[in-house]
């Protein structure tokens, strides 16, 4: 199936200038969905996981989904202020703008082996904050995964040692 056909382009969103990549035509699409869930399992090695800590909110769509096939737990990486417990947070720098993203700081022990999964790796910078609270916790990260990834902006470059793992190029 070629799920790139199920990818929109939304031409200045959120801000003049970006080419927003919509993927709510890929989840409207249970064909394609289960596609891209299969696909997005299938690029993980076969190592242990203990977690899989997904980006709000478009990694809360897969990240739970491979999580559960991995036998895993599922963390949140929430913006400030929704998380309800004590939280380690991170500023980082968008394709346009700057944000802060909190997790629990009880949700990752010493040793846990962790994989980071996003829709989009587009900068890094979002990819690259998460990888500092999930080894500041005291998780190792065993692999980032993405849906998309967008090679113009080379977020692989922020995220230097990670394994990385896209499903889709842009």
């Amino acid at each position: 199936m070629e799920l790139k056909k199920y990818i929109r382009d939304v031409v200045d969103f959120p801000n003049k200038g970006i080419i927003f990549k919509d993927i709510t035509p890929l989840l409207n699409n249970s064909e394609a969905m289960q596609t891209a869930s299969d696909e997005l399992f299938n690029l993980i090695p076969n190592f242990k996981v203990d977690k899989v800590v997904g980006m709000e909110s478009r990694g809360f769509f897969f990240g739970p989904l491979l999580a559960a096939r991995l036998t895993a737990g599922f963390i949140p990486v929430r913006k400030p202020g929704k998380l309800p417990c004590e939280v380690v947070s991170e500023a980082y720098a968008l394709e346009y703008g700057t944000d802060t993203l909190e997790i629990h700081a009880d949700s990752i022990k010493k040793g846990d082996k962790v994989l980071i999964h996003d829709d989009v790796l587009a900068t890094g910078g979002t990819a690259s904050a998460v990888c500092k609270m999930v080894e500041r916790l005291g998780g190792e990260i065993v692999q980032c995964n993405f849906l998309i990834e967008l090679d113009f902006l080379q977020g692989k470059n922020q995220l230097k040692g990670y394994n990385i793992a896209s499903l889709l190029h842009f």
